[in-house]
This record gives C-alpha cells, sequence and structure tokens, in this order.
C-alpha cells in the first residue's frame, strides 16, 4: 500500500544496495520480470524492446536477452550508442549477443509486442526531438505496449505527461508503486499495473518512512468502526447535516441518508422552518429539527451527544453559512465542509482556517472539487506542470490545518502534516450530480462513530468508489447509501468479523 516517490524508490535501491545486494542484480530481477509478463501478454510474435541510455533501458536489455532465450523473437531499438552505456546497463547491455537496430520509428515494424524501456520514472523534462518522435510512433503502431516501470514521458512523482507519453496496455513496476501509477494522466496511460518483488526488503521502508499510500482497506483497517454487540446507537454518535432553504434541501437529504448508512447511531437535520415540511415528508429514519439563526444552532449544538456535522450541501453561499461553519468549529464538533461552505469563505479563506487552527486536535474535514479548490486556495496551482495533485493537497492541509480531500477520479487526502492517501478505485459513473453530498455525510458518519479525520476520509473515500462499483452504470447518487451495507458484508468478509 506504500507509494514511493522517484527519489523514494532510488533511496531503496541504494538501501538494497548498501544491505549486501548488487545493483546489476535487482536489474536482472527487474529484466526477468518485465520478461515474465512479455510471456504472459503475448505467446507468440515478434518483441521489440526499444531502450533508452538509463537503467530503464538496462532492464529493456536484461528482458530481451531472457526472451530471446526462452526461444521467442526479440529485437532491441537503441536510443544512443551502445558504448556510451554506463554501469548496469553497460553489464545488461552485454548480456545481449545481438546487434541494436538504429533509433528510427520505421525500425518498429510490425510487432505482436512493443516493450517500452525509454525512459523511467525519473522524466523532469519534456520529451523533444527523436524520442518523441519515437513515442508517437510507438503509440500509432496499434501492437500492444508494455511499459518497464512507467509508461515513458509520464513523470513518476506528478503523473504529468512531459510532451508526450507512451500509452501502455500493461505496466510493470518494481517493490511499490509510484504516485504517477495512481494519479491522472499518468495512471491512464499505465494500463493494467503490475508491481514485481525483485529482491528489496520491505525492511528499507522503515528508514524510508513513506507518506503516501494507496487508499486500502489495509491502510485504515485499524481504525475501522465495527459496533460492539453490548452497544447502542448512542455509543455511534448523532450528526447534525445542515440543510439550505426550500428549494434546495435534497443536498442535505443525500448527505443526511449517507451518514446514516456509513453508521452514525443518529442523524438530525436541521431546517430552516419555511423547508420543515418538504424535508420531514421526504424521511424517515433521519430526525429533523427547526434552525432559523446561529443562536438557534449553538443552542442545538450545546447538546454533547450531537458529536459531528456536515455544512454546505445546499446550505447557501453567504454570511449565516460562515457563521454557522464558525459556530460548529468553536463548538469543537468533528466537521465535513463541502460545496457552499467553501464557497461562503472564497473571499477570506484564512478566517476559516485561523478559526480551524484555534483548536486542540480539530477533526475538520475539506471536501473540494477541482472547481471549488482555487477558491479558497487561489495560489496553490495546478498551472505548474511538476505540482501534481498530490502535492497541492498537501500544501492545502498544511495551510488550512484541516484534512483536505480534494475529489476526482483519482482523490486524495491528506493531513496537515503530509500523510496522503490516493483512491484508485472510483468507476467514471461516479461522476454524477449530489455524490459528493452523499461522500460528505459517509464521512461526517464515519467521525460520529470516532474515526480520527484523516482515516475517516479515507474509509469514506475508498467505501464511496466501492459503492459505486457494486451500483453499476447507470448510477445515480440517491443509489450509493443503499448499496453500502454490501461493500460492508465485503469488508467484514475481508477483515474476518462476524455478522
Amino acid at each position: 500500500m506504500e507509494v514511493l516517490t522517484t527519489a523514494e524508490m532510488e533511496r531503496a535501491d541504494r538501501l538494497a544496495i548498501a544491505a549486501g545486494t548488487p545493483g546489476f542484480a535487482l536489474m536482472m530481477s527487474a529484466g526477468q520480470a518485465v520478461a515474465q509478463a512479455a510471456m504472459d501478454l503475448v505467446e507468440e510474435g515478434p518483441i521489440v524492446v526499444v531502450a533508452g541510455p538509463g537503467n530503464n533501458g538496462g532492464d529493456g536489455f536484461v528482458a530481451a536477452a531472457e526472451l530471446a532465450a526462452r526461444g521467442r523473437e526479440v529485437s532491441v531499438i537503441l536510443l544512443c550508442e551502445r558504448d556510451s552505456l554506463q554501469g548496469d546497463a553497460a553489464s545488461a547491455a552485454r548480456g545481449w549477443k545481438y546487434p541494436v537496430l538504429p533509433f528510427n520509428p520505421h525500425a518498429i515494424g510490425k510487432p505482436a509486442l512493443i516493450i517500452d524501456a525509454l525512459f523511467g520514472a525519473g522524466l523532469d523534462r519534456a520529451v523533444k526531438g527523436e524520442p518523441l518522435e519515437m513515442i508517437e510512433a510507438i503509440n500509432a503502431n496499434g501492437a500492444p505496449v508494455l511499459a518497464v516501470d512507467l509508461p515513458s514521458g509520464i513523470n513518476g512523482t506528478t503523473a504529468a505527461v512531459m510532451g508526450v507519453a507512451v500509452r501502455a496496455t500493461e505496466t510493470v513496476t518494481f517493490f511499490r508503486r509510484k504516485p504517477a501509477h495512481l494519479l491522472l494522466p499518468g495512471r491512464i496511460h499505465c494500463g493494467r499495473v503490475r508491481v514485481a518483488d525483485i529482491g528489496i526488503d520491505a525492511n528499507v521502508l522503515e528508514e524510508i518512512q513513506p507518506q503516501t499510500f494507496e487508499n486500502l482497506p489495509s491502510f485504515w483497517r485499524r481504525s475501522f468502526p465495527v459496533p460492539r454487540m453490548d452497544g447502542h446507537k448512542y455509543d455511534r454518535g448523532h450528526t447534525i447535516v445542515v440543510s439550505g432553504g426550500v428549494a434546495a434541501t435534497g443536498a442535505a437529504r443525500l448527505s443526511a441518508r449517507g451518514s446514516l448508512r456509513a453508521g452514525a447511531g443518529l442523524v438530525t437535520l436541521a431546517t430552516p422552518r419555511d423547508a420543515l415540511a418538504i424535508n420531514a415528508s421526504a424521511l424517515s429514519a433521519v430526525m429533523v429539527r427547526a434552525v432559523d439563526t446561529v443562536v438557534e444552532f449553538a443552542e442545538m449544538l450545546g447538546d454533547k451527544r450531537f458529536n459531528s456535522c456536515v455544512i454546505g450541501p445546499g446550505a447557501g453561499i453567504g454570511g449565516r453559512t460562515r457563521d454557522l461553519v464558525l459556530t460548529a468549529i468553536a463548538a469543537k464538533r468533528s466537521l465535513v465542509l463541502d460545496a457552499d461552505a467553501l464557497t461562503s469563505f472564497a473571499d477570506a479563506p484564512d478566517r476559516l482556517f485561523d478559526a480551524i487552527k484555534a483548536c486542540d486536535d480539530p477533526q475538520v474535514v475539506l471536501t473540494p472539487h477541482e472547481g471549488e479548490f482555487p477558491r479558497l486556495f487561489s495560489d496553490i496551482s495546478n498551472k505548474q506542470p511538476l505540482r501534481s495533485k498530490l502535492g497541492r493537497v498537501r500544501a492545502a492541509a498544511e495551510r488550512s490545518g484541516a484534512i483536505v480531500l480534494l475529489k476526482g477520479p483519482d482523490t486524495v487526502v491528506s493531513s496537515p502534516e503530509g500523510r496522503a492517501t490516493i483512491a484508485a478505485n472510483a468507476p467514471p459513473w461516479l461522476a454524477t450530480a449530489g455524490a459528493g453530498d452523499v461522500l460528505s455525510g459517509m464521512i461526517s458518519g464515519l467521525l460520529a462513530q470516532g474515526v480520527p479525520a484523516f482515516e475517516a476520509a479515507s474509509i469514506g473515500v475508498w467505501m464511496h468508489g466501492e459503492a459505486a462499483r457494486e451500483a453499476g452504470p447507470g448510477l445515480i447518487a440517491e443509489d450509493l447509501p443503499e448499496v453500502l451495507p454490501a461493500v460492508f458484508r465485503r469488508l467484514y468478509d475481508e477483515f474476518g468479523i462476524d455478522y
């Protein structure tokens, strides 16, 4: 589940070598893993390896030699002169007993498979000249492509396309995934990803101490809430969801339903009086309470049993929503802020951040999408080509003092201290109106049960994606809470929990 930047992966290599594993042994294992993946992809036909001047190319040479030894027809196209290779890559090239083809796109021909061993994960400059022409030829060829470590042209840490990038059918990486295997657009270029064991001991992670993780149940298993046999509903917390006015009530109801399905013991919708009848008639298990003013909201929060809160979905933009948010923060409630609650602070984001930081151990989660993110963090921009989504979210969490969750097909969650998760399980049909409102409620339902904010956000994101998979194509937001029981059952089975 650990995700390593290119610098961290290089350090893992160095630590393994310092512990007694020669660098060339690591390269041999990597190349053999690539060869096996190639055999799995195509059972017959010629294979072309496009190799670069570094260790990625060395992996390609090892794979070529291994495939030839297994009786496959293999050719190698090399970007540089063979004699100019250095270190382990030069040793790997000496193991290839056949000529290399000139670096010419026409040399690819019509193979059954292309192995992309041109550039590795550390590419940090735009692809130009002959390599650009070669990558374009690979993409235009029509043959399946197996990428070594990452598709050439993708920056391993930021997932950015450096001008042009190979579109792979499958990618073989080593030891641990890189951010670009999970973040877009890199993930789209990777195709299927397999992680190969090349002999690096997992103990090196104790020294590296990675701060990025794939959002998987194994990461947050210990924080996952399970109701006790002798428990009751008040043990599982009571969520408040703030509703908007009569014309904007649906979003809050979606959020409330999500919170209840995620395990909150009780959920109450705090609704303006003019919307009370509408909300009451549309809800059964969710309670309703008339709350028009900030004073009434503060009085409601005087009951300590209300331990988590959602403000934002359909709440309205303006001073009233700002005051509700600041009141909830001052009451030290676990809090999810979404949609209108975020936009209401667009003109004064520091007012929100200062209030959050004034709390001891704030349990506040901000859940913007890409359109809302710059309203609070206008200078944390993705316009810089090497500033990744992961980097932006980390910077936003540090600035705000809150857990920041930036939604999308590659949702990133970060704590102010820099711990981060990247989710890769959301299907495309999750992009539908109201889905984010349900997510806010789910996170609040987990907070109500005492789950720490970072883990609650990560669990909520993963379960949200799995619920969408369970519902399938044609999903609408109302479906998400109703399929959560199936997601819970799968988790209980995976964790060995009786139910």
